[in-house]
């Protein structure tokens, strides 16, 4: 039985370093980040165009997220 475990755990510590490979990847992914930083620069546009419209979005999704993590259920 003991083999076995020691298959289990080398299966594990490969499928962990291909998943941290594949992590690694994505992180240094330079069309990630410019696409990211696109992102960030139409979403700070948008928010200098519609100030108001963007804090009442802001309190809504926070509003929608507390009520959602309460724990008012009985």
């Amino acid at each position: 039985m003991i083999p076995m475990n020691e298959e289990i755990l080398e299966n594990l510590n490969n499928r962990l370093d291909n998943a941290l490979d594949r992590g690694r990847q994505i992180v240094d992914d330079d069309e990630l980040a410019e696409r990211i930083e696109e992102l960030k620069l139409r979403a700070e546009s948008f928010i200098r165009k519609n100030p108001l419209k963007s804090v009442a979005g802001g309190l809504l999704v926070g509003y929608i997220i507390g009520k959602m993590l309460s724990s008012d259920e009985e």
